[in-house]
């Protein structure tokens, strides 16, 4: 008998916790970060690996370039993990 009320016990921490889980994730807040454009400048990275296109951001966002990144943006080395790739559709 006990061991059956220790399974009824795990089967309600299981389902509270997934509960749990679910109304975090829903309520998490919408997506912000802008994506990669889709323009001239960008098409070559459209269909380049991440990692890959990732070693071309520097040419123009580095400081002293064309479109420099502001001074608070998080960390530089991983941009398309954030600014993801966008169908030409959109």
């Amino acid at each position: 008998m006990a061991a059956k009320k220790k399974t009824i016990i795990y089967n309600i921490l299981f389902v509270l916790i997934c509960g749990g889980l679910f109304l975090f994730l829903w309520n998490a807040p919408p997506e912000t970060t802008a994506h990669l454009p889709h323009d001239e400048d960008h098409e070559r990275f459209m269909n380049m690996g991440k990692k890959e296109a990732e070693k071309f951001c520097a040419e123009c966002h580095a400081p002293d370039t064309i479109a420099p990144l502001p001074e608070d943006h998080p960390p530089k080395y991983r941009c398309l993990f954030c600014h993801k790739r966008v169908n030409q559709g959109m």
